[in-house]
């Protein structure tokens, strides 16, 4: 059986419901082709589900020092299938959302495996996609004037270190955990590491990081990552910098043993577990790219700027060209392939003014250039800093760690980044992306009159500081 539609997507996870929905309001027929659940893996193996249980770890966390504000609590315990509970009950909810929006939409929803096919009977170029059913019914011919491609990502393990469920996990294990170890090893400390590390410390388990480069959270800006570091030691998280695990020396018996190169010299670490989180890569295998002109580069399609591949009619985004692995990066960049595809002339992306998270404890969150990025792009920067500790809100949280940095064009005033770490950053950068899209100047966000007490006077404060005309510092 086949059907025709203008776009067929493959792959319903953010990017791919997103590009969905926005197909449908310009009147585009429009069908998902997804082998698993809508919403992939943000919403069932990622943002959604490992937010959920840092929030029970922060709440977790808290209650074991509400002494300090006041309240007696005694004999605080966790039980972790409750916190399993909440994390699937939420995402169960959500799910149920995208479900609808997908009916509210009229967008047909293909369960199963697609493949994109070369020329044949029922078109002349590529671009077909043979549906294999979940229900084991007759494969489906899909039709599309276009494709999106939205296959999404799945985590890197490492050579020797192979995922047994067990022993070594990555990140989707570790969501699935009945109980939690006593101690785990994390090995690598980005985004999804450092957040595990968090979660896991305050739930009360014994963590090491190891990572290979010269200093945890390497895409952020340098003073960030020696402020987690420094947090995370504080709090008694074991993190070892330019380790190099050697995964062949893996032993399993009661616990886990590997070693890792440090200083020219093999140490070993023995944990109930190692959690593996050392990137992710693209899902592009057997979707029937070799039947396309389509053109990989290190694993990722290559895409211009309005993410048309190769084969004009057939675009590609989120995790599968590489860049950015955001959901929101990932949805916006179905938007502007849909506009695309519908004449609407958008506008091409700014990567530079896209905010990111990390949502350990503390948080961190930034938007733009990091100050070392800034001097190498040939600016010459000015930076204002202010600390949460002369903030009011912060020391009423009784959450008073960290700062907001602006990093500033010496010269034209014009604001290239913003970095902060420290409570509730993750939901406060937004007011720092905006100023970006804006152009605002540090003078124009210190006139901003914040309110007070809110943790955004920080914001403000950093920018006075630009200027060195802090008033509270």
């Amino acid at each position: 059986m086949s059907k025709e539609y203008d776009l067929v997507i493959l792959g319903g996870g953010t990017g791919g419901y997103v590009a969905a929905i926005r197909a449908s309001q310009l009147g585009l027929k429009v069908a998902v082709v997804e082998k698993g659940k809508l919403g992939g893996t943000c919403l069932h193996a990622g943002c959604i589900p490992s937010k959920a249980l840092l929030r029970s770890a922060e709440v977790y966390a808290t209650t074991k020092r509400s002494e300090e504000f006041g309240v007696i609590t005694k004999n605080v315990s966790l039980d972790f299938s409750k916190v399993q509970d909440r994390k699937n009950k939420i995402t169960e909810q959500l799910y149920k959302g995208v479900q609808h929006l997908m009916k509210q939409g009229k967008i047909d929803v293909i369960e199963g495996y697609g493949r994109i096919l070369g020329p044949s009977i029922f078109s002349p170029i590529p671009g077909t996609i043979s549906v294999e059913m979940n229900n084991g019914e007759e494969n489906e011919m899909l039709i599309p004037k276009n494709v999106i491609i939205a296959t999404g990502s799945r985590p890197r393990s490492l050579p020797g270190l192979e995922i047994d469920g067990e022993y070594v996990l990555t990140s989707d294990e570790a969501l699935q955990m009945e109980s939690l170890p006593n101690s785990i090893i994390i090995v690598g400390g980005g985004v999804i590491g450092i957040e595990w590390a968090s979660m896991l410390h305050d739930f009360g388990v014994e963590v090491t990081v190891l990572e290979y480069a010269d200093r945890i959270l390497p895409t952020e800006d340098r003073e960030i990552s020696k402020e987690m570091q420094r947090l995370l030691k504080k709090k008694g998280v074991t993190i070892v910098t330019g380790a190099k695990v050697l995964p062949e020396t893996l032993e399993k018996g009661e616990g886990i043993t590997i070693k890792a190169e440090h200083k020219s010299e093999a140490k070993s670490f023995s944990a109930d577990k190692v959690l593996v989180s050392v990137g992710r890569q693209a899902n592009v295998e057997n979707i029937g790219l070799e039947n396309t002109e389509i053109v990989m580069e290190k694993g990722y399609i290559t895409t211009n700027e309005f993410f048309q591949t190769k084969e004009s009619h057939i675009y590609a985004i989120g995790d599968v060209i590489g860049g950015l692995q955001l959901a929101h990066v990932a949805s916006h960049e179905g938007i502007v392939a849909v506009e695309h595809i519908a004449g609407e002339n958008p506008s091409p992306m700014d990567y530079s003014l896209i905010s990111k998270c990390v949502y350990s404890n503390p948080e961190v969150a930034s938007v733009g250039f990091t100050e070392e990025e800034a001097k190498e792009k040939g600016f010459t920067v000015k930076v204002g800093k202010f600390s949460f500790r002369a903030i009011g809100k912060a020391l009423v949280f009784g959450e008073s760690d960290g700062f907001v940095k602006l990093v500033v064009d010496s010269s034209s005033d014009d604001l290239l980044g913003v970095h902060m770490i420290g409570p509730h950053v993750t939901d406060m950068i937004s007011e720092a992306g905006l100023a970006r899209v804006l152009d605002a100047t540090p003078w124009e966000i210190a006139h901003t009159i914040h309110p007070h007490p809110t943790l955004s006077e920080a914001i403000g404060e950093a920018a006075l500081a630009v200027d060195g005309k802090a008033i509270h510092a």
